[in-house]
Formats: structure tokens, sequence, C-alpha cells
């Protein structure tokens, strides 16, 4: 398998559980019927901390935590939308500035 395909698979993993640990995670890839050695794992969770898709920290000397990074929740359409209000509100207070 490639490098990409694999990173998704182990991505959606974290992603149904929100939470895990590397070992929690290992056995679940496994069950599924997807052996990593160990270098390749690290890479791979390595890869998502970078993307800013997960947070691994240390629990213990051996166990690490990881979980869905925070910054990934997605916008609510209604904040956007009282967003794009308050920028337009922001504007029209300028006397004198016509809106094009």
């Amino acid at each position: 398998m490639t490098e990409l395909p694999m990173r998704n698979t182990v991505f959606e993993k974290i992603k149904a559980a929100n939470s895990m640990t590397d070992d929690e995670l290992n056995k679940a890839l496994t069950k599924s019927g997807i052996n990593l050695p160990e270098d390749r794992f690290n890479k791979i969770l390595l890869d998502l901390e970078i993307m800013g898709l997960v947070k691994v920290s240390w629990l213990t000397k051996d166990t690490r935590r990881i979980e869905i990074s925070a910054d990934r929740v997605e916008e609510d359409e209604y904040d956007s939308q009282n967003k794009e209000t308050m920028e337009k509100d922001y504007e029209a207070s300028f006397p004198g500035v016509e809106e094009s």
C-alpha cells in the first residue's frame, strides 16, 4: 500500500475513537488486518501531527495518547453568517463610503 491511503486509514481510526492510546490504535489496525512496523507507524503519526490533524502526547514512558486536534473543528454556518453580517455592519458604519 502507498503511504497516503495508509495515513488516511490511520486517521479514520483515530477520528472514530476521537482519542486513544498508541497501543489501542495498533490493536484496532491489527484487527482490521493491517500490520505496520513500528518505524512506519511512528512516521504516519508524525506526519498526521505535522499536518495538524492529530495531537500526540506522552502519558507514560511507553504510552502515547493520540487525539483529534481541537483546531480542526469546523466553523458553524450560523457563526460564519454572523461574522459576515458584523463585517458588513462595520463597513457600513463609515460615513461617506459607498458600497460597491
